[in-house]
């Protein structure tokens, strides 16, 4: 089978759980036999996922949508001028810039994006369906994400065949939106899903949370957890000498970062506790980088900066290097997430979970039986929790063993990417 898997370029700034999701997916059905390959938009991929990256171009590159979509006398710009803000010099300066990853003053894109045919983008839209003709042919094609919509009706028309779609936090995206253009991106994703053959939540929480938001009919809706391929990953027990406390994602607000900053300072006050340490990693874009010196100033001033540790780089083997020095990860995102790939990397490591009682986590947690929630998310009620389980050695690791289990029997990458390959079999049959 031929499969197209489309997905956003995110330019390697941060930690992209979507991003290893695909990586990991493609990489899988490569294994199984299967022609597959990822076609970024918008930013380069910068994955070194264990998957090559293509020489395929970019498509919907960033800085060419955003100047047309925002000046009128640029939407028929020369083709030279295209090809330079498209080159990957460009791109990946705009990707260090940041703004992309910022939902304020990219509400109108993200309603032409869904637009598809009738939106500011259609001729980047046929340049990626002509591309597709030529010179994949695919079978199935795989949107990483259902902000991408706006392709499938064309897509579906032109190259006949059917489009599947995931899901996963396209509601932080949305819900950051003012009132007005919240409702009308939701409503407009409503409209998008009669061009949807598939959809594929990553959690029971997010198909329930997106069945409801965008109206998705029952027979369209499927549940297919994130996998990963635990050879990849390197178990060891949980350290205790000192303990350690890990923290990997994008480090902003909406993460929970200042909120876990704040719950170390906190635990810090306990002499109890004064020997335990930080480790954080995952990077942060431009816009966040006001907000990161802000959290690193409260650490100074309680005096235990020197306790902790920040970790620029993330790629494969650093991020196993990373897992192997920690005690516990907590990523105590505000609102919860659709599901949140470290905690499979986590676990796959023998680290166990504090994460609260929000989004996919309780049912993560409860499938793996490899961590812990709390509730409410507050830095006290998380500082007490660390406190709870760091008495409890034993506890921490029994949770190790269990969830690391879990993730090779239940979470494996291969058996995960067949229930995918099964909802696409279905479609073409």
């Amino acid at each position: 089978m031929k499969i197209v898997n489309i997905v956003p370029g995110f330019g390697g700034t941060f930690y992209c759980g979507n991003c290893l999701r695909d990586s990991g997916y493609t990489k899988s059905l490569i294994k199984l036999g299967h022609d597959a390959m990822m076609l970024p938009i918008y930013l380069p991929l910068t994955l070194e996922h264990g998957v090559e990256e293509n020489k395929t171009p970019i498509f919907y590159g960033a800085v060419n949508i955003y100047l047309k979509q925002n000046f009128r006398f640029l939407k028929k710009m020369p083709g030279w001028m295209e090809k330079f803000f498209n080159s990957s010099a460009i791109l990946q300066y705009a990707a260090k810039k940041a703004g992309s990853t910022r939902t304020e003053g990219l509400e109108e894109m993200t309603i032409s994006m869904l637009m598809g045919k009738d939106g500011n983008q259609n001729q980047e839209l046929q340049e990626l369906i002509d591309f597709l003709k030529t010179h994949e042919k695919p079978d199935i094609v795989h949107l990483s994400n259902a902000l991408l919509m706006g392709l499938a009706k064309q897509i579906r028309e032109q190259l006949n065949v059917p489009v599947i779609c995931s899901l996963q936090d396209e509601d932080v995206w949305v819900d950051a939106m003012n009132d007005y253009y919240r409702k009308k991106v939701w409503h407009l994703m409503s409209e998008k899903v009669k061009n949807i053959d598939a959809f594929i939540a990553v959690s029971d929480y997010y198909a329930n949370e997106m069945k409801t938001k965008m109206k998705i009919p029952d027979e369209k809706l499927h549940t297919v957890p994130i996998g990963v391929d635990s050879s990849l990953y390197h178990y060891a027990k949980p350290v205790f000498d000192p303990p350690v406390i890990g923290y990997i994602s994008r480090m902003y607000e909406e993460h929970g970062f200042g909120l876990l900053i704040d719950a170390y300072i906190e635990l810090k006050k306990d002499p109890e506790f004064k020997n335990v340490l930080l480790k954080l990693s995952g990077g942060y874009t431009a816009d966040d980088r006001k907000y990161v010196k802000k959290q690193i100033k409260k650490l100074k001033v309680a005096g235990i900066l020197d306790d902790v540790e920040f970790i620029d780089e993330y790629k494969p083997e650093q991020r196993f290097s990373f897992f192997n020095k920690l005690t516990l990860l907590s990523v105590p995102v505000l609102k919860g997430e659709a599901f949140g790939t470290y905690q499979l990397e986590s676990l796959a490591c023998g680290v166990p979970l504090v994460q609260p009682e929000l989004g996919a986590f309780p049912e993560i947690i409860k499938q793996t039986g490899g961590g812990i929630t709390y509730t409410p998310n507050t830095p006290e009620v998380l500082s007490n929790t660390w406190k709870e389980i760091l008495r409890k050695p034993e506890m921490i690791e029994e949770l190790s063993n269990e969830g690391y289990n879990s993730v090779i029997n239940d979470f494996a990458i291969d058996p995960v990417s067949e229930k995918v390959l099964e909802i696409y079999k279905q479609q073409i049959t």
